[in-house]
């Protein structure tokens, strides 16, 4: 079972998609990924498929570079055909791909109890950020000078804490053990030859279903407290924040104007702007905009309109992006990309990857981001503390 690829995209709602075995992928680290992508869903037409997409696919879409460290070697874009994809709903399961055999049900089965299973392993796994806090607060207020100049609007600057010679044996029961803590909607596991990503995202890049598009980005987050009266005070605090509604709002502005590029005229629209939603250990702002695509409209034209998200760049995305590679110290590969799923109709759902721990076996690097919206009216030690109250969670997990 160790040795078999696998994808669990748990809503942590009692649902999930479980994929494993493999007919066909598509791996690419350079060169032309939208065209092969477009050659491999076309020979696959019909069927699961199941991807990521690393944030450095912005290369090909802006004809950017990336230059910084890359030890976790992520490839750019991963696409594949599992042999079975299966609907799990609580207790009952459901074959979507693949038949019903002696294997494929003890596979589940022992995946079933895998997730049921608390007695953890503790590895023990130490962080180092790559960057100390005094150079972070420096690259951020290098980054406010930009934004006093008026080159951009808002960028996401992220950081990494890290780990060189990590060994984790069971990247699977880890993977349960943290999301007992996380319990977020758009959590993933993937275990791929070397690769084992640990993904605990509370965010959707994009869905579509049928011909509607939509997008939910996160701007805003308050930490949760075991107090119910302080907990629900951090949460009005965050809904009502001139700096976190202005970070929201701005991203949504952007969301809106790439959608706008694949949209039937006159359908793009917002359905919940800075909306307060809470999960396991924070709070978080959460917008949702809408439109209506063309039956013409490719997946790979989707992609090339809005990838990657602007959460996780900033506006404008073209000069935010080139910010972001001159002054983050690391690629960041996965992270800030995306994990998800075309259905057979064209139907596709994709999260965001952010809250993720990220695991090469065979370098034996391991890697966690993470990163904030800095504005204008950013605080750049309250920036620091945002990043902070995001990853320790996480980190923490790993060996709790």
């Amino acid at each position: 079972m160790d040795k078999i690829p696998l994808i669990y995209l748990n809503s942590n709602d009692g649902t999930g998609i479980l994929a494993f075995g493999e007919d066909d992928r598509m791996t690419y680290s350079q060169g032309h990924v939208l065209p092969a992508m477009d050659a491999f869903l076309q020979k696959h037409k019909g069927a699961w498929m199941f991807m990521t997409l690393s944030y450095d696919l912005k290369n090909e879409i802006y004809g950017l570079t990336s230059s910084n460290r890359d030890e976790m070697q992520f490839p750019t874009a991963m696409l594949w055909r599992p042999r079975y994809v299966v609907r799990i709903n609580r207790e009952n399961v459901q074959f979507l791909q693949g038949i019903v055999d002696a294997f494929s049900e003890a596979f589940v089965s022992n995946f079933m109890e895998e997730e049921m299973d608390t007695n953890f392993h503790h590895p023990k796994v130490e962080f180092i950020p790559a960057i100390d806090k005094q150079t972070y607060l420096s690259k951020v207020n290098t980054l406010k000078s930009h934004l006093q100049r008026g080159d951009i609007y808002e960028v996401n600057f992220c950081q990494e804490f890290y780990c060189q010679n990590a060994v984790i044996e069971f990247p699977m029961d880890a993977y349960f053990k943290l999301n007992a803590l996380t319990r977020t909607p758009f959590s993933a596991y993937l275990r791929m030859d070397e690769l084992s990503v640990l993904c605990y995202s509370p965010e959707r890049y994009i869905r579509k279903t049928g011909t509607k598009l939509i997008s939910q980005p996160i701007k805003g987050t308050a930490p949760r407290d075991a107090d119910a009266v302080k907990d629900a005070a951090l949460a009005e605090w965050l809904k009502n924040d001139p700096k976190e509604r202005s970070e929201n709002v701005m991203i949504v502005d952007l969301v809106r104007n790439d959608m706008s590029r694949v949209a039937v005229k006159g359908t793009v629209r917002v359905e919940e702007l800075c909306g307060i939603h809470s999960f396991e250990t924070v709070h978080q702002m959460i917008s949702t905009v809408s439109c209506e695509v063309g039956e013409d409209v490719s997946f790979t034209d989707i992609l090339r309109a809005t990838f990657p998200m602007g959460s996780m760049t900033g506006a404008p995305k073209y000069r935010s992006m080139q910010l972001i590679e001159e002054h983050e110290s690391f690629q960041r590969g996965l992270f800030s990309g995306s994990i998800g799923y075309i259905d057979p109709n064209g139907d596709f759902d994709l999260n965001v990857v952010i809250r993720t721990v990220i695991h090469n076996a065979k370098n034996g690097y391991l890697s966690c981001g993470v990163g904030s919206a800095i504005t204008i009216q950013s605080d750049p030690e309250k920036e620091y503390e945002e990043c902070l109250v995001k990853v320790k969670k996480i980190m923490d997990g790993v060996n709790a």
